[in-house]
């Protein structure tokens, strides 16, 4: 479905691979469930004496995100992504869901936020 072609399109696909679908042949469902199980126990064992709001906030997006793909694997068998986005004359094959975003984004605050946690060298 259309939504502001060609920058936002909304393309209903079912991803049993990792990202781009790599691996689809094959069935690593529940090796994924497990892994993303355990980074987020992982994240929010790590996360638990940290101070601020930024890293808190980077493991929480990613443990909400891949819980969410997790229960979806859970669910469904695979990934639901839905949103496939395209600039500037290349036409992007692929589909995300917000889950994707989530990571993305808190793999980002996770950058911002270490750098932030360094103790400073003078």
């Amino acid at each position: 479905m259309p939504v502001w072609p060609p920058y936002l399109n909304f393309l209903m696909a079912w991803n049993k691979g990792v990202n781009f679908g790599i691996f689809s042949s094959f069935d690593f469902r529940w090796l994924l469930v497990a892994l993303s199980i355990a980074v987020s126990i992982g994240l929010a064992v790590w996360t638990r004496d940290k101070r601020g709001w930024m890293l808190p906030l980077a493991a929480g997006t990613v443990v909400g995100g891949a819980l969410g793909n997790a229960l979806d694997r859970v669910i469904y068998g695979a990934v639901v992504d839905f949103i496939n986005m395209s600039c500037c004359g290349i036409s992007n094959p692929y589909a995300f869901n917000v889950a994707d975003v989530l990571i993305i984004f808190g793999l980002v605050l996770f950058m911002i936020g270490q750098d932030k946690e360094q103790p400073s060298s003078s």
